[in-house]
């Protein structure tokens, strides 16, 4: 039996988990950062943590008799794709990024791209908005240096502590989220302006297409640049890239 880990905490990830789990010739690991205190049920094993950087999973990926390892992680996870490049690569380990397509400008679309959240920071320049925060919690703790402004904030699980400013309201929730519902949470909060990462896929993209149904400019995070390593988009195309290194591996 040939062993596959899963770096995860994406729908990409417990897709092709489950694809995987009623395979008799894998036993297959996703492991989690443990951002969330109750990530989504997974059809296999689960890991949470981290390894202790690029040596640590190299030693994880040789002690657990690693035969593939598959960066399924979410497109702004750099550092541990990073870490993945440079283990895999120590240890002679097949690797394979899962990466879903970023989002793409359609007509109507009013973005403004920018490297970060300290950059999207100053393009909300220094009038008062209402702003739509759809970020990670490290980023938006960013905001609070520009607290002239009106903030709601969509998260996963609740921000603790709450963000330091004196106008912030909160609504918790895991996607997919619809246009439909992301246009009346935008309308009912008089929203002005979107800030969100270009994390592509349909889960999130409903505020995507509920600003451009409003007329609603959008600061985007752009993508942070990703080790050079073999990479898909599909599920489908994984599985076949897995056989293929397995039988490899088999040589």
């Amino acid at each position: 039996m040939r062993r596959i880990l899963i770096l995860g905490g994406t729908t990409e990830a417990r897709r092709l988990a489950e694809r995987l789990v009623e395979r008799a010739d894998v036993a297959v690991t996703v492991s989690l950062a443990g951002r969330t205190t109750a990530p989504a049920a997974h059809a296999v094993p689960v890991r949470i943590g981290g390894f202790g950087g690029a040596e640590g999973l190299g030693e994880y990926l040789t002690a657990e008799r690693v035969d593939a390892l598959i960066d399924a992680t979410h497109p702004y996870a750099a550092i541990i794709s990073a870490n993945a490049a440079d283990a895999a690569a120590a240890m002679r380990v097949p690797l394979l990024a899962l990466r879903r397509p970023p989002w793409m400008p359609l007509p109507g679309d009013r973005w403004i791209e920018v490297a970060d959240a300290a950059a999207a920071v100053q393009a909300l320049g220094e009038a008062s908005r209402r702003v739509f925060l759809a970020l990670g919690k490290r980023e938006i703790r960013t905001f609070a240096q520009a607290l002239q402004h009106h903030y709601l904030v969509r998260s996963v699980e609740p921000v603790d502590p709450p963000l330091a400013v004196p106008h912030a309201s909160y609504v918790t929730g895991r996607g997919p989220f619809t246009e439909a519902d992301d246009r009346a949470l935008l309308a009912a909060h008089a929203i002005d302006l979107v800030i969100a990462r270009n994390s592509g896929g349909t889960a999130t993209y409903g505020k995507i297409a509920a600003a451009r149904a409003l007329g609603l400019p959008v600061i985007l995070l752009r993508r942070p640049a990703l080790p050079t390593v073999p990479t898909v988009e599909t599920i489908e195309d994984a599985l076949t890239w897995l056989d293929h290194a397995l039988a490899l591996r088999g040589v």
